[in-house]
C-alpha cells in the first residue's frame, strides 16, 4: 500500500462526493481497531495515512515517568530520550511503532470500511432523493410479487406497495407501468424502503387531473 491510496481517495471524494477528511478518519478509525486486534497492543496508539510511498504508519503515545507503573501508557524517561531528546517526566512523547507486516493487513482493512462507506453514503443521497420525492406521482415498473406485496422500481429503488395499498382489482403485472403515490421513506439496515400507494387520495386526484386534460386535447 503506498501514496496512491491517498490518490484513491481524493477520487472517491469527487465520485461520490464524501469529505476526504471523513474517509480518512474512517479509515484510520478502523486501522486502529485492527493494529491492537492482531497484535495485541493496548495504549494510546494512533494511525495516520500519509501521502507517500511509505502507506500507513502506526504511532504510540505515552507518558513519560522516572517509575514505570504501567508499560501501556507510560515510558521510562531514559528510552524516551533515545527517541525524543530533551523530554522530560511529565511529556507526552509520540514514537513510530509500525509493524513490518501490518501493510497487509492496513490494505485489506482499508478496501474494507471505504467500500462499506461508500454504501452508505450511496445509501445516504438515495434516502435524501426519495425523502423529498414524499407526496409526489411517479411511473414505476412492476417488478415482482411477495406473498401480498408487490414491488415497483421507481428508478434507483425498488418500491413496497403493500397490500394495503393496492387497488383490489388490479392485476400488478410483471413489467406493467404504473403510476404511484410516495407515501414515507424508512431507513432499514439494508438501505432505504420506499413505501408507495395506488389508492391515496392524491394519486386519485392526479390520475383523474391527467384524465381531464388528456380528454380536453382530444376536443
Amino acid at each position: 500500500m503506498n501514496g496512491d491510496f491517498v490518490d484513491a481517495l481524493r477520487a472517491i471524494e469527487k465520485e461520490k462526493e464524501i469529505p476526504l477528511e471523513v474517509l480518512m478518519e474512517t479509515v484510520e478509525s478502523a486501522l486502529i481497531t485492527a493494529y491492537k486486534k492482531n497484535f495485541a497492543a493496548t495504549g494510546d496508539i494512533k494511525v495516520r495515512v500519509e501521502s507517500s510511498k511509505t502507506g500507513f504508519k502506526v504511532y504510540c503515545q505515552k507518558i513519560v515517568v522516572d517509575e514505570l507503573l504501567n508499560e501501556h501508557a507510560e515510558i521510562l524517561v531514559v528510552a524516551a530520550r533515545a527517541i525524543t531528546p530533551g523530554a522530560s517526566v511529565g511529556d507526552t512523547i509520540e514514537f513510530e511503532v509500525t509493524p513490518e507486516d501490518f501493510g497487509r493487513i492496513a490494505a485489506q482493512t482499508a478496501k474494507q470500511v471505504v467500500m462499506q462507506r461508500i454504501r452508505e453514503a450511496e445509501r445516504d443521497q438515495v434516502f435524501d432523493e426519495y425523502s423529498e420525492k414524499v407526496g409526489e406521482v411517479v411511473t414505476g415498473i412492476i417488478q415482482r410479487r411477495e406473498q401480498r406485496n408487490v414491488y415497483v422500481s421507481i428508478g434507483k429503488v425498488e418500491a413496497l406497495l403493500p397490500s394495503n395499498e393496492q387497488v383490489i382489482t388490479e392485476p400488478y403485472k410483471f413489467n406493467d407501468r404504473v403510476k404511484v403515490y410516495i407515501l414515507e421513506v424508512r431507513r432499514t439496515p439494508k438501505g432505504p424502503q420506499v413505501i408507495v400507494s395506488r389508492t391515496h387520495p392524491s394519486l386519485i386526484r392526479r390520475l383523474f387531473e391527467l384524465e381531464v386534460r388528456r380528454f380536453t386535447m382530444v376536443l
